[in-house]
C-alpha cells in the first residue's frame, strides 16, 4: 500500500532533516518523493542516509515525482521566488520559512499571490503537545474571557502565532512598546549538540508588550531557551475565572469553589510499560485535553507537531480546510519584525492590520 501522503522537499538543511525523520518514522503515512539539494554531494550524501532521491533543481523534482505537495525550506530571501514558481502552477506549498523577509517584500509577495493560491505555512508551535493541550484550554472557556498573555516560549513569528492562538485573536490593530538587553549566560547546546568546555557568552533579550483593544500580550524571549539546559521556557494566560501558569490551571467552579489542576504527560514506556516509548496525550483533571495523533512513532514533540502540519498540509491539498494560512503567516512575521524594531529601537510601534488580513 502506498503511503497516504507524498510530498517534496526543496532545500537539504537542518530543518528538511526534520521532515525526513518524520517519514523515516512514519513510512505508513508520509512518503518523500524527492529532496532538492543544490550540492552533489550533499545530495549524494542524503540518498545514502535517507534513501531518498535528490535533485539538483526543483523544476527536475516536481516534474520527475509529481509529489502532493512541496515543502519549502530554504532561506527567507528565496521563498517569495519559489511561493510564486508554485502558484503559478496551482502546485499546493507548505512554506517552512517565513515567506519573506522584511515586511515590504511581504506585502509585495500578498500583492502578487492570486486567493486561488493553494499555499500554507509549517508554523508548527501551536501544534506542539504542551502549547496545544493549553490552548485548548484557554479557548474552552474555563478561563473565561482570556484577557492577558505572558509568553516566553518561541521567538519572532513564532511567538506571535502562538499569543493569537491563546487570545483567541485572528487579526486586530497592535500597540507594541519594547526594549532589549545582554546578559552573561554559559554557553549550552546547540544544533551541533553539546558544548565541549565552559565558555560565556552574551545572551541577547527582548521584552515587548502587545495591547491588541482590551486584550494585552508580554512577549519576552532569549534565542538560548531553544536548547539551553538553564533557560527555561514560561506560559500564563490569564481570564476572569482562572489562569493557566505553565503546568498549572487554576480555575472556579463557582465563585466559592476554587480548583487546582495540573497537565498530565502520559507516556508509554515508562516504568516497566512495553507499549513503545512515545507520548499518549496530555490529561487536564483526567480529561485528555490533547491527544498524539502519531502515538508509537518516536518522535519528539516538536516533531509531532511538524508531522500534524504535514497531515493537515496532505488534506489541504486534497481539497480540505486551511489550517495556517500564507495571509496568517505573513501577518505573523509582519508582528514579529515589529517586535525586533521596537525592542531594538525602545520605541513605541503602532501595527494597523495588514490590506491582506481582509
Amino acid at each position: 500500500m502506498l503511503p497516504e501522503i507524498s510530498f517534496g522537499i526543496v532545500g537539504g538543511g537542518w530543518r528538511s532533516e526534520a521532515y525526513l525523520r518524520i517519514a523515516h518514522e512514519l513510512p505508513e503515512r508520509f512518503s518523500v518523493s524527492g529532496i532538492v539539494v543544490r550540492d552533489a554531494a550533499k545530495g549524494a550524501r542524503v540518498e545514502r542516509e535517507w534513501g531518498v532521491r535528490s535533485y539538483r533543481t526543483h523544476e527536475e523534482m516536481v516534474a520527475s515525482t509529481a509529489p502532493d505537495f512541496v515543502v519549502l525550506s530554504v532561506p527567507w530571501p528565496v521563498t517569495p521566488e519559489l511561493i510564486r514558481w508554485c502558484a503559478a502552477r496551482d502546485l499546493p506549498v507548505l512554506a517552512e520559512t517565513p515567506p519573506a523577509p522584511d515586511n515590504a517584500a511581504l506585502a509585495a509577495l500578498m500583492a502578487d499571490i492570486p486567493a486561488s493560491a493553494r499555499v500554507q505555512v509549517a508554523e508548527q508551535y501551536p501544534f506542539q503537545p504542551h502549547l496545544a493541550a493549553a490552548i485548548a484550554v484557554a479557548n474552552s472557556g474555563k478561563l473565561g474571557v482570556v484577557s492577558q498573555v505572558q509568553l516566553s516560549v518561541a521567538h519572532g513569528y513564532h511567538g506571535v502565532a502562538i499569543i493569537r492562538k491563546l487570545l483567541g485573536l485572528r487579526c486586530a490593530p497592535a500597540v507594541i512598546e519594547g526594549f532589549a538587553f545582554s546578559t552573561p549566560l554559559v554557553n549550552g547546546p546547540n544544533r551541533d549538540g553539546a558544548p565541549v568546555e565552559e565558555t560565556i557568552a552574551q545572551s541577547y533579550q527582548t521584552i515587548n508588550s502587545l495591547r491588541f483593544g482590551d486584550q494585552v500580550a508580554i512577549f519576552d524571549f532569549t534565542g538560548e531557551q531553544y536548547f539551553s539546559w538553564i533557560r527555561s521556557q514560561r506560559i500564563l494566560v490569564r481570564g476572569e475565572r482562572g489562569e493557566i501558569n505553565n503546568d498549572v490551571v487554576r480555575s472556579l467552579r463557582d465563585f466559592r469553589t476554587p480548583l487546582r489542576e495540573e497537565f498530565y504527560r502520559a507516556n508509554a514506556g515508562e516504568n516497566g510499560n512495553l507499549e513503545g516509548y512515545h507520548l499518549k496525550g496530555i490529561q487536564l483533571g483526567g480529561d485528555w485535553v490533547y491527544t498524539n495523533p502519531f502515538a508509537g512513532a518516536r518522535l519528539n514533540d516538536d516533531e509531532i507537531a511538524i508531522a500534524t502540519c504535514l497531515e493537515k498540509m496532505g488534506a489541504y491539498a486534497a481539497g480540505g480546510p486551511s489550517f495556517y494560512s500564507l495571509a496568517e503567516g505573513t501577518y505573523d512575521h509582519y508582528l514579529g519584525n515589529l517586535i525586533n524594531a521596537s525592542a531594538q529601537q525602545g520605541i513605541r510601534v503602532e501595527a494597523p492590520v495588514p490590506e491582506w488580513m481582509g
